[in-house]
C-alpha cells in the first residue's frame, strides 16, 4: 500500500501518484474515462489535451444529435463523472488530480452543443472555456475550492464552460462570430 508516502492514497494508488503510469490508468475502466482515454497523461496541459479528445468526440460522434439526445448525453455524462473523478482522486489520494480531465470533455461538449455550427465559431468556444478553467474566476474558483470531490472536479468546468458561453454570446452579439 502506497498510503504512508501520500496521505489518503487508496490501496492500489501509484508509486507516484502525482504522475501515474499508463499501466496505472488503463487498469480500471473508471480511470479510462477519467483520465480522458489517456489524454491526462499527456504533459503539459492535461486538461487541454482532455478538451482537444472532447472536441474530437464532438466531431465524430455528437455533433448534429437532436437536442433531447444531448441534454440526456451531458447529465449522464456529468453524473457518471462526478463517480470517476471520485474514484480516481480516492484511489490517487488527491481530489481533483491534474491528469482527471473527464470533466473538460463534458464542459466542451456543453460548450460546442450551445455554439453556432462552423470550425471558427467552435475554435472561439474551446479557447474561451480554456481561459476561463485555467482563470478560474468567481464562481469557478469558490466552486474549485469548495468541493474536494467528483462533483466538485466536474461542477467547476461547468461553470468555466458558462463563462466561455456567456462571452460568446457577446462576441456573437457584436457580429464578431
Amino acid at each position: 500500500m502506497n498510503s504512508s508516502r501520500h496521505p489518503g492514497a487508496g490501496r492500489d494508488a501509484p508509486d507516484n501518484p502525482e504522475r501515474p503510469s499508463a499501466a496505472w490508468v488503463f487498469s480500471r475502466p473508471e480511470r479510462i474515462l477519467a483520465f480522458g482515454f489517456g489524454s491526462g497523461l499527456i504533459h503539459p496541459a492535461p486538461g487541454t489535451w482532455g478538451t482537444l479528445v472532447g472536441w474530437l468526440l464532438w466531431a465524430g460522434l455528437l455533433r448534429g444529435l437532436p437536442d433531447s439526445w444531448m441534454v440526456v448525453i451531458l447529465l449522464l455524462s456529468f453524473g457518471l463523472g462526478c463517480w470517476v473523478a471520485q474514484r480516481c482522486g480516492d484511489d490517487l489520494g488527491i481530489a481533483d488530480h491534474g491528469g482527471i480531465n473527464w470533466d473538460e470533455i463534458v464542459a466542451i461538449w456543453l460548450v460546442l452543443w450551445l455554439m453556432p455550427a462552423g470550425f471558427l465559431s467552435q475554435l472561439v468556444g474551446v479557447v474561451l472555456f480554456r481561459v476561463f478553467d485555467i482563470l478560474k474566476p468567481p464562481p469557478v474558483s469558490v466552486l474549485d475550492r469548495r468541493f474536494k470531490n467528483g462533483f466538485g472536479v466536474m461542477i467547476d468546468d461547468i461553470f468555466a464552460a458558462v463563462y466561455a458561453l456567456l462571452a460568446a454570446a457577446v462576441l456573437i452579439r457584436l457580429g464578431v462570430l
